[in-house]
């Protein structure tokens, strides 16, 4: 009697550690100047396909009152109404569909980012994830970076203001970057 092999799918969970990641964000600024910004809270978790790791898949939350751009005043602006409406919609959200390889250790992570209640098909580009690695404290980390660009206008962030020389206050294209540790669950 000979009994069939069934392959083992070798996955892994890994969560984000907030402190050790971070959102930003660039948009320019009086089209002279780029200004950046930061969500310092976030989660999400990373499901890991060890032998294939197209087969993987991502989830992140963001909570959209965390932004921080070095300017109580701005930011203040930004949780408003006018933006990120923080009272109605609390938080960001990304959740991958597809991941693609396109060289080593590069990945284009293609899914739905919601801002604002509005959501979108973006792809990240994505370098990483590294090598697992020990912290002291025994726990295992991976880490990885990602970027997009998107166009505000299509999340519903429509406000700007026109300047006296001509021209706006605000660019439409804001980069989005990530770059996160994540721990073995």
């Amino acid at each position: 009697m000979s009994a069939l092999a069934t392959p083992q799918i070798a996955t892994s969970t890994w969560h984000i550690d907030p402190v050790h990641s971070v959102a930003e964000f660039k948009v320019k600024h009086m089209m002279i100047s780029n200004v950046k910004g930061q969500f310092t809270s976030l989660k999400g978790a990373l499901t890991l396909d060890e032998a294939d790791l197209t087969n993987s898949r991502v989830q992140a939350t963001i909570d959209a009152a965390s932004i921080s751009t070095r300017d109580p005043q701005r930011d203040a602006h930004l949780k408003s109404a006018d933006f990120f409406d923080v009272e109605k919609v609390p938080t960001l959200s990304f959740q991958s569909k597809r991941i693609t390889r396109t060289g080593d250790d590069e990945f284009a992570v293609e899914g739905e980012l919601t801002i604002r209640g509005v959501s979108r098909d973006v792809v990240f580009a994505v370098e990483g994830p590294t090598p697992p690695a020990k912290d002291p404290w025994g726990n295992t980390r991976i880490g990885l970076s990602a970027s997009t660009k998107i166009n505000r206008k299509d999340f519903g962030l429509t406000w700007n203001a026109a300047l006296e020389t001509g021209g706006i206050l605000l660019g439409d294209e804001v980069t989005i970057t990530l770059d996160a540790q994540f721990v073995r669950a």
